[in-house]
Order: C-alpha cells, then sequence, then structure tokens
C-alpha cells in the first residue's frame, strides 16, 4: 500500500512538472531565461513533449540567446539535442548559422578562459542539428584566409632591370614609355611613303598589290620594318602583367571589405576603428572558425567512438580538447599526437608515426644544428629550415617512385605488365606485404641519392651541402620511415596542402624559436602526417 502512495505521488509531481499547454511552456522559460536563469530553463525545455517542443522552438526567440552566448550556452545546446533525440520534423529554423558565427567570434577571442570545455556539447549539438554547419564555417575559414593572405599582395614588383619597386610607380614608368614611343611611331607615320600608307580601299585591292614592282615591295618592308621596330620593344610588354597584378590586388582588397562587411553585419560590436590593424580582426574569426570546426570533428569522433567521452582521447588530446603539444620546446616530436583506441587497434601505425616523429627529433637537434654551422649558410639563416622541408618532401617522393618502380619491374619479369586480371592484382598485393614485411632492410641507396642530387642541383651556390654528413644522415632516416609509410595499406602519406598562412592548431605547431605574437605561418618547416584525412603528426611552422 506504502509503494503504491509513493507511485502516485510521484506521477502526480511528474504531471505538475510537465507542460501540456506550448504558451505556458513558453512563457516560463522566456521568463527564466530573461532572469539568466538558464539551466532552469534548459530543464524545463528537457521535459516537453514532441509537439510542446516543436511549438516552443518555433517561437522561442532564438537571437536574443544568441547574444546571451556563452551563459546560454547549455540551453541552447538542450534545445538542439531535444529536437534531434525526439526526430521532430520539420525541424524549426533556430539560425544556426548565427549560432555558429557567435561561438567563431568568442573562440576567436579566447585567451585560454575555458570557453572551448563550455562550448564544446553545443558545438556537437550544432553539427548534428545541421551537419551543413559544419561545410559553412569551413567555407567561411577559408575565405578569411584568403583574405588574409591578399593583405600581404600590395607588395613590391620587379621592374624590367629587376629592381624591386612599388607597383604604381613602376606602372607610370611603363606608361611613360609607352607614350615616348607611341609618340615616335605617330612620327614615323608621316614619314611612310605613299606604297606603304594609303587612305582609298582601291589602293590596297588584290589587283593592285599584285602589280607592284620589287622597288616597291622593298620600301613596303623597309617602312612596316621600321614601324614595327618603333612599337615592339620588350620594355613595354610589362604593362599586360602589372595590369594583371593590379587587378588582383583589387580582387583582395573586395574580398578582405566583404569578410569585414560580414563580420560588420553579424556582429555590431566588433571594432572595426581606424587604429585597429584589419588582418587582427581576420585572423581572430579564421582561428575561431578553426576551433569551432575541431570542436565539430572532436564531437563527431566521440559520438561515434565506442568509447566513453574522455577514454577516447588519452595520449596527445586531452577530453577538454584542447590539444596538448609535444613540440620542441618540451620535446623533440613537435605537434604528435595519436588516439589511443587506434593505437589499440593499430599499433604498427602507431609505431610508424612514431618513426616519423623521431625523424624530426633527429632533423631538430642534430641536422638544423650542423646546417646553421655551415659558413655559406650563415647569411642565410631561413634556408636550413627550406633545406630540410625539401629533404622530408622528396624522400616521399623519392620512395614511392622506387616502390612503383620496383613493383613495375617485377611484372614485367613475370609477362604481367599492364595485366589488370585479378591474379595479377592478387600477385601485385603479395607483393606488397613482402615489401611491408622487409621495410626496415629493404636496400633505398637509390633513393637516398636521389634526394641528395635534388638538393644539391637546386642549390649549385651552396656547394658545402654535397659534404654534409647530417644531411645525408636526414635523408637516409627520411627514406627509410617514408618508404614504411608508403608500404602501408592504406599507405600514410604527408600532407601536401602548404597554401595556408594562418596557424591551425588541428594542423600546426610552431618552431620553438617561432614568433608568439603571430600567427601568420612564414615557412612550413616540417609536414604534417595523415592518416586518411586525420592529422596524426602536425606540421611545424615558422611564425
Amino acid at each position: 500500500m506504502n509503494e503504491s502512495r509513493e507511485r502516485f505521488r510521484r506521477e502526480r509531481e511528474r504531471e505538475k512538472n510537465t507542460y501540456t499547454s506550448p504558451r505556458l511552456a513558453l512563457r516560463r522559460v522566456l521568463l527564466l531565461a530573461e532572469g539568466r536563469q538558464f539551466r532552469e530553463a534548459a530543464a524545463i525545455l528537457s521535459r516537453l513533449g514532441p509537439g510542446v517542443l516543436q511549438s516552443v522552438a518555433s517561437e522561442l526567440p532564438i537571437d536574443l540567446l544568441i547574444e546571451a552566448l556563452p551563459h546560454s550556452t547549455h540551453l541552447i545546446e538542450t534545445l538542439l539535442n531535444r529536437l534531434v533525440s525526439l526526430e521532430i520534423t520539420p525541424r524549426p529554423d533556430l539560425q544556426c548559422e548565427a549560432i555558429a558565427w557567435r561561438l567563431v567570434g568568442l573562440l576567436g577571442g579566447d585567451q585560454g578562459t575555458g570557453l572551448r570545455a563550455r562550448t564544446a556539447r553545443l558545438a556537437t549539438a550544432l553539427f548534428q542539428y545541421m551537419p551543413d554547419a559544419r561545410d559553412a564555417v569551413d567555407a567561411r575559414r577559408r575565405q578569411l584566409d584568403s583574405a588574409v593572405q591578399g593583405l600581404g599582395t600590395h607588395g613590391l614588383t620587379a621592374d624590367p632591370s629587376g629592381s624591386l619597386i612599388s607597383l604604381h610607380i613602376a606602372m607610370k614608368n611603363e606608361l611613360q614609355r609607352h607614350v615616348e614611343v607611341y609618340k615616335q611611331a605617330l612620327h614615323k607615320f608621316e614619314e611612310l611613303s605613299s606604297v606603304t600608307l594609303h587612305s582609298e580601299p582601291a589602293s590596297s585591292s588584290h589587283q593592285r598589290l599584285l602589280s607592284l614592282s620589287h622597288c616597291d615591295v622593298e620600301r613596303r618592308l623597309i617602312d612596316n620594318k621600321s614601324l614595327l621596330t618603333a612599337v615592339d620593344k620588350p620594355a613595354l610588354r610589362q604593362l599586360p602583367a602589372l595590369v594583371g597584378q593590379l587587378a588582383a590586388r583589387v580582387d583582395c582588397d573586395k574580398a578582405v571589405l566583404a569578410c569585414l562587411g560580414h563580420i560588420r553585419r553579424t556582429d555590431p560590436a566588433v571594432d572595426l576603428s581606424d587604429t585597429r590593424p584589419v588582418a587582427g580582426v581576420l585572423m581572430n574569426y579564421s582561428r575561431g572558425c578553426a576551433a569551432l570546426l575541431s570542436l565539430m570533428s572532436e564531437g563527431e569522433r566521440e559520438s561515434a567512438s565506442p568509447f566513453p567521452s574522455g577514454e577516447g582521447e588519452r595520449e596527445g588530446v586531452i577530453s577538454g580538447g584542447e590539444a596538448t603539444p609535444r613540440s620542441h620546446t618540451d620535446s623533440a616530436s613537435d605537434g604528435y599526437h595519436s588516439d589511443s583506441d587506434d593505437s589499440q587497434q593499430h599499433p604498427d601505425r602507431s609505431a610508424l608515426v612514431s618513426q616519423y616523429a623521431a625523424v624530426w627529433t633527429k632533423a631538430a637537434e642534430e641536422v638544423l644544428p650542423a646546417l646553421g654551422a655551415l659558413e655559406q649558410l650563415q647569411q642565410t639563416p631561413n634556408l636550413k629550415y627550406k633545406i630540410v622541408f625539401s629533404v622530408v618532401v622528396l624522400s616521399f617522393r623519392a620512395t614511392i617512385s622506387l616502390r612503383d618502380k620496383r613493383i613495375a619491374e617485377v611484372k614485367a619479369l613475370l609477362g604481367a605488365e599492364g595485366d589488370s586480371s585479378p591474379a595479377t592484382a592478387n600477385f601485385v598485393a603479395s607483393a606488397m606485404r613482402l615489401l611491408r614485411s622487409t621495410a626496415h632492410t629493404f636496400p633505398l641507396g637509390e633513393a637516398e641519392r636521389t634526394v641528395i642530387n635534388q638538393v644539391v642541383s637546386t642549390l649549385r651556390e651552396y656547394p658545402c651541402l654535397a659534404s654534409c654528413g647530417a644531411l645525408h644522415a636526414l635523408a637516409a632516416a627520411s627514406c627509410r620511415a617514408a618508404w614504411a609509410l608508403a608500404a602501408r595499406a592504406p599507405p600514410l602519406r604527408i600532407d601536401t596542402d602548404f597554401t595556408p598562412v594562418v596557424m591551425n592548431p588541428e594542423r600546426h605547431v610552431r618552431l620553438h624559436n617561432s614568433s608568439r605574437r603571430s600567427d601568420l605561418i612564414k615557412s612550413f618547416v616540417w609536414p604534417a602526417l595523415m592518416d586518411g584525412n586525420r592529422c596524426v603528426f602536425r606540421a611545424v611552422v615558422l611564425t
């Protein structure tokens, strides 16, 4: 009897706390939100049924909740998750792009206040409610990065002598040369003979042209040659290139102003005063886009992972989403991170990533100091970074080429060249398995010599590189690591997208002696390593 009374009491409490009228539920949620009691308002939304929730979501002033971010994070997150879990269709328009852009602005200006952890669940809910939001944020990030890159196009240009001068001065000089040449050409027209210069159409008839004498043809040749010499000057051929540069600069400035206009429309409170550099504004929002994309990706991985939240990422990435870089400032493996679940399922691939990280350790601790000590490189201190970067990129190209060459040689020896039958495919698969088993002993001297020869032939003015033992050792280690990575199925590869100009925390990490005041990438020092679409070793960059 007591159990029955207790059950009836719980049912009455549940009915009292459950709103069946959309108008009453909306009114209660709005009162709590106006009092900034967002968690209490979220608790009400979590108890609403599908029909009531759909009505409340359609009438809820989302713009006010967006302005209250990040304080209203839990309320918006609960609303989105509830709509997804109840599979309500059609889904109400909740201004998801406005929510995403507000998060971008907040994350871009975050200075380690823990905002990422507070907004991580909202980013995940936003992606689940509107998957296209991630593509929209990524497209906006690319536009911002392109706009920042466009700000750097207004530099100096080369004149015909090779000297660097301002584009406008170069165009002025070029136009002055054109004016002088065209004046001389106009005078040449006055000196042309009647054979060459004639205004009557009858003088250019086919019959008249066939009746010219030897002297007439000779005179016409002299006239046209002198006119061509006066007009066709090599110094006049730079104007189209200068006009093209000017057009590119106009397009870049249009892109910058378009991005700033979008920022001003979506965030009226942003500071766009005359004293603030626009590059800082664009970079902040680009950083915010990258952070939001990172949170969305982490949420997607957690939802697909069989492990509870916080157990899927232990090495290199903590559960709050902040990457823990193992950089050259505290160790020699810049940017290395992996997922523990992936390491348990693919320990060989984890070992390969460690091998790649060990090659960077060798480059950072031995090769860069050795190159910096060469007397011929003293005048160009940044050249050593480009040399190291070129060695590892060339190593991957050389080893992949060598692998394909060896497979082709064996197929040709067996008479299976050009054969695409299942038997040939099985043979190639078996050959790849054999190459994987002998990855640490396979002779790679040909690939190593190819790498060194390409570096030395490209930098002929630095003959000391040919005898640099540390550089040869780096080529050998890079080729060995690249060979093992390329032999995997599917292979691990280096990221060849070297176009970003702004650091992405998911893909890049600073070199220890880089400037911390800027996120603009000056040059790449070591490429990122990719396992499919997942970055398992971040690129090392100079800023």
